[in-house]
């Protein structure tokens, strides 16, 4: 199927950026080739919350789509599987609709067929990097890393001067990557700055509208550190697009929406967020679902352009 051509230039070319930002969609989870039981099965319902999540790309109400991390449940999938997960952030991307993916743990720090997400308007955030993009007439940068598996403390920032975001001239700037930092909190813990495995929270750059992570199921917004220091920039989550795991039954799921704006430096300013609610916790919405079947199919439908989106060249 055709996309339409993209739309005249808009005069509000200065607007606030709009940004969907997800992440932890586990696609592929509780979803085996060959069951070994004939029972329901939640797999479609990590699909469907997907799909749901990006709706608003494809009514053209965002500017650019960030994924942060762990889009597939485990590394070692079918190809086919990463085809499914990607196809729709490839039908974005080809309407020209700007998205970047920061693989996570799950994937092992990298998508396991490389050569499926090849696309100018899908950037992979497989090694440190930052991404150039005008957008709206602004000059938007987003820097990121992969998961580091080996433990993100000692060398969190000399993987953000790797990305080369702090030296690139912008109009705003967004760090993204997939890791827990200082006072996350999940389910009966709250990660501590000494861990190997954390981000201390004043480590955290300050030439950034904001930094934007994935790993933590939760949804969250971090704006201290556990000694009640002002943190940085400030530190969002969206949480995991649907629950995994019983711990998150009494956590809402969903992604986040960002205005982002020039400011008087490079950083750019957050201009507003919201949460957006994919479900509600299962307290408020009754049992579990489940549901019978495959995953639904993908198919391409025709994305809405908005104005004043471009790759910077």
């Amino acid at each position: 199927m055709g996309y339409p051509p993209p739309s005249p230039p808009a005069t509000h070319l200065r607007a606030p950026i709009r940004v969907l930002a997800l992440g932890d969609t586990h696609l592929g989870f509780d979803s085996p080739r060959r069951p070994r039981a004939d029972r329901p099965r939640r797999g479609p319902a990590f699909f469907e919350a997907y799909l749901r999540a990006l709706a608003p790309a494809f009514a053209g109400q965002v500017d650019v789509v960030i994924h942060l991390g762990d889009l597939l449940y485990r590394s070692r999938v079918p190809a086919g599987l990463q085809g499914q997960a990607l196809a729709p952030l490839l039908a974005l991307a080809r309407a020209g609709l700007p998205v970047c993916l920061v693989p996570g743990n799950h994937e092992r720090s990298a998508l396991p067929y490389p050569l499926l997400d090849r696309h100018p308007d899908l950037h992979v955030l497989a090694r440190p990097a930052c991404v150039r993009l005008a957008v709206r007439g602004l000059r938007l940068i987003v820097g990121g890393f992969p998961f580091q598996r080996e433990g993100i403390r000692p060398r969190f920032r000399a993987l953000v001067a790797a990305t080369g975001l702090l030296d690139t001239q912008a109009d705003i700037r967004l760090l993204c990557f997939h890791e827990a930092v200082e006072g996350a909190r999940v389910q009966g813990f709250t990660f501590p700055a000494t861990r190997r495995d954390v981000v201390p929270g004043q480590a955290l750059p300050a030439g950034v509208a904001a930094v934007l992570s994935g790993h933590i199921h939760r949804h969250q917004r971090l704006t201290r550190d556990l000694a009640g220091r002002h943190l940085p920039a400030p530190v969002l989550y969206p949480g995991s697009t649907e629950r995994t795991s019983p711990a998150e039954r009494d956590e809402a799921k969903g992604c986040l929406h960002l205005a982002l704006g020039a400011g008087p430096t490079p950083a750019g300013r957050l201009l507003a967020w919201r949460f957006r609610t994919l479900s509600a916790p299962v307290a408020a919405q009754g049992p579990p679902r489940v549901l019978s079947g495959h995953p639904p199919a993908w198919e391409e439908a025709p994305v809405e352009r908005a104005p004043g989106r471009a790759r910077e060249p």
